[in-house]
């Protein structure tokens, strides 16, 4: 069925349209990936668990792949699974020209000198934004994530690098207690649903709709909420279906080793509160790089802050002529923009 009222407000709030079967127009069927069910995962207890569980997989991958590539942060979980990479394999970094992720630069150029992996720096500049994001978007059928338009330029550059498989680490938050932020204060319900909406379609759309059933039925009495359900099986599918279809529309394979697993024991959230989140991807760093300080954790960097910083917003009758735009950040004023280009592509 179409609704166009309810999938750009869907998008608006979660970057991503959650309702299946639910499109913008006919013929334009979106369709949302669903992780692996925990119990086809490997469990593991310790950091020494997990490096075990990736070191198989890696001789897996390399029985089928002769040139397996990596997208490469400054962070922990992208810089562990460099480690199990073959020397002389591609990494790609994402690098802006304003300079913002230098630091990010730096860290990454560690891991690729220790490994000896070629580094590639990938700049995002907002010709790459109005090249590649029409083409991410026609391939999904929606308006995209920011990540989205940057991964496709990473998968055609490592293409004609060779690379026949591109490693991700992107899984690692969610199933390691890395979204810190997120799980670990006692949300009420309605400060949750604030918290999670990461732009209201009441400030910034003429006919917006509630999102609101996306999060009763993780409802807890009358005010609280079940935020550990709700990240497994609201955020997952958002946050994978970026990496899903930036890598579909560049026809590239792409593994994740950390969505094979699973924790075989209950996250220890006081370890998480008291500042140590994701700690056994940290002990697996700590394995892998012992000369080195654990990096907190780091985004996948977007340079959305400094390209749209001055940007007057959008001009279609979607949307309000009043909206505050002084008031939002960098990626929000993405995702208005990025609607905006859907629109007018549709």
């Amino acid at each position: 069925m179409t609704d166009f009222d309810f999938c750009l407000s869907s998008y608006i709030a979660f970057r991503y349209l959650w309702k299946d079967g639910v499109d913008f127009a006919e013929g334009f069927q979106h369709k949302n990936y669903r992780p692996m069910d925990d119990d086809l995962r490997v469990p593991v207890k310790t950091s020494e668990d997990i490096d075990r569980e990736i070191q198989r997989q890696f001789d897996a991958l390399y029985e089928k792949y002769d040139h397996i590539g990596i997208l490469l942060s400054g962070g922990m979980d992208s810089a562990c699974l460099a480690a199990y990479l073959k020397p002389g394999s591609h990494a790609y970094t994402f690098n802006s020209v304003s300079g913002e992720f230098d630091a990010d630069v730096r860290r990454a150029q560690k891991y690729c000198s220790k490994w000896q992996l070629n580094h590639h720096l990938i700049d995002i500049t907002m010709d790459d934004y109005e090249h590649y994001t029409p083409i991410v978007m026609r391939h999904k059928f929606a308006p995209v994530h920011s990540i989205e338009p940057q991964i496709y330029k990473a998968a055609e550059m490592a293409k004609r690098d060779g690379v026949q498989l591109m490693i991700v680490g992107e899984s690692a938050d969610l199933i390691f207690g890395g979204m810190d932020k997120l799980i670990s204060p006692e949300w009420t319900f309605d400060a949750f649903v604030r918290r999670y909406t990461f732009l209201d379609p009441e400030l910034v759309l003429t006919h917006p709709v509630s999102q609101a059933a996306l999060f009763e039925p993780y409802r807890l009495g009358d005010e609280g909420i079940d935020v550990p359900r709700f990240m497994d099986d609201v955020f997952s599918v958002e946050s994978s279906g970026s990496y899903l279809n930036a890598f579909g529309a560049a026809w590239l394979p792409y593994y994740d080793p950390y969505a094979c697993l699973v924790m075989a024991d209950p996250l220890d959230m006081q370890r998480v509160r008291n500042g140590e989140p994701k700690y056994l991807v940290r002990g697996l760093y700590a394995i892998k790089y012992p000369e080195l300080e654990i990096p907190f954790k780091i985004p996948m960097p977007r340079p959305v802050d400094a390209l749209f910083k001055d940007w007057a917003g959008p001009t279609r009758p979607e949307f309000r002529q009043d909206i505050p735009m002084h008031h939002l950040t960098g990626n929000q004023k993405w995702q208005l923009w990025c609607a905006e280009q859907f629109l007018h592509l549709l």
